[in-house]
């Protein structure tokens, strides 16, 4: 984690799911716009906080902490992606990209947290 290479690769890994979000969201019905999009909005945007904030720190209790932060916030993404295509706004094929996503999101966030608890 220490190394530029693990901080990339966890940015780029969650720029590549909230490019991909937001190109699907967008196809949401007009109803959900003012609702459930914000909401998933504000969650990614959250994530992207949190994984700026996981490379600020220097600390290793801190950088535990964004870390878990960052994976109850993983798990909040995965009832929007249930949510979202329980209601049909996604489909079979945007599941399950969209879950292959946060599951790679997922493992690297785990590995990192493995390497702070060595500390």
């Amino acid at each position: 984690m220490e190394n530029k290479e693990g901080k990339y690769k966890l940015y780029n890994t969650y720029d590549d799911l909230v490019y991909y979000v937001y190109n699907i969201i967008s196809k949401y019905p007009e109803s959900e716009k003012q609702s459930l999009v914000v909401d998933i909005k504000t969650n990614l945007i959250e994530g992207m906080k949190l994984v700026i904030l996981i490379f600020k720190s220097y600390n290793y209790q801190d950088r535990l902490k964004y870390l878990n932060l960052l994976d109850a916030n993983i798990k909040m993404s995965c009832f929007f992606i249930r949510l979202s295509y329980r209601k049909k706004y996604i489909n079979k094929r945007n599941y399950y990209a969209w879950s292959k996503k946060i599951t790679n999101l997922n493992n690297l966030v785990g590995e990192y947290i493995k390497i702070c608890l060595k500390r």
